[in-house]
């Protein structure tokens, strides 16, 4: 088992709560008829990873259970953003037998969830390793899990893109149309939103110079060939720019082609694969000790 960095932090319990709500009333409806056949007495269980993962989503696992026994008593064996092996058990927990069979199918939901999303960005950050790039997702996410699905990218050591429509301005091959040009663009934006960042994309190396000249935090250069995207960063890191403005990959990216992209010097590159191509780790919680 490797070592852990520091947990993320987790979205407010509030926005937590609201997720687990939501999907415990989805999946309880009027009741569990099945547990209602067990008698209900103390009981306690074990939350088993069944392949090599990296783990995320304790805070909605937890809340879960909570909010069907207030008095479970969970003892976590690993912290998020662990790489844990295969066999490797996660948790224990101590509750009323009901509560716990009512809640295992939501609460593992949401931990084989956010535990893929951490999984499948800790790959692409370990091929980036060194390189200087840092990974960031997208709005490309479950919907109604955002905050969640963003929370596991951090547990697996990628960085966030912005949250939604509203922090910050993002400016496209539509906004420039309709301004005339990447400097009009840029202009009305600052003009509207002067506290917010401002990330433009950029369709060719022309628009890159405008990009820079004009001034904002960040360009995106939208699927760029190998030529082109090397040209670009030696651009924004020559003089008069000198690398102020950092620069960003994205569309077209994959795990076999993402070191190349950034070894050629690139600040971020975007991945919307991280939280939309989602591949549940197989978990599995049962009554009883676990196995020696």
């Amino acid at each position: 088992m490797a070592g852990s960095a520091a947990a993320p932090l987790p979205p407010p319990q509030a926005s937590i709560l609201a997720d687990v709500r939501r999907a415990l009333a989805e999946d309880l409806g009027s009741g569990d008829v099945t547990a209602a056949l067990l008698p209900d007495v103390p009981e306690h269980a074990y939350l088993l990873c069944k392949e090599n993962a990296v783990v995320a989503g304790r805070p909605w696992f937890d809340a879960c259970h909570r909010e069907l026994d207030p008095q479970v008593r969970i003892e976590w064996w690993v912290a998020e953003g662990e790489h844990v092996a295969a066999g490797t058990v996660l948790a224990l927990l101590h509750g009323r037998s009901r509560a716990l069979v009512s809640a295992e199918r939501t609460a593992l939901n949401f931990m084989q969830t956010l535990s893929g999303t951490a999984t499948a960005t800790a790959a692409h950050v370990a091929a980036v390793s060194g390189t200087g790039a840092t990974l960031l997702d997208t709005r490309k996410t479950l919907p109604g899990l955002r905050l969640a699905q963003k929370y596991a990218v951090r547990a697996g050591g990628g960085g966030n893109h912005r949250i939604g429509l509203y922090d910050a301005v993002m400016l496209k091959e539509n906004h420039i149309r309709v301004a005339g040009s990447v400097a009009g663009a840029i202009a009305a934006a600052r003009a509207a939103q002067p506290a917010l960042p401002l990330i433009v994309e950029v369709e060719t190396l022309a628009q890159l110079r405008e990009a820079l000249v004009a001034g904002c935090d960040r360009v995106l250069i939208d699927d760029f060939g190998a030529e082109d995207r090397r040209q670009a960063v030696r651009i924004a890191r020559s003089p008069p720019h000198d690398g102020r403005i950092p620069l960003e990959v994205s569309g077209g990216v994959d795990l076999d082609g993402l070191r190349a992209i950034a070894a050629d010097g690139v600040d971020f590159i975007s991945i919307g694969a991280l939280t939309k191509h989602v591949r549940a780790v197989d978990l599995s919680m049962k009554l009883g000790p676990p196995p020696r």
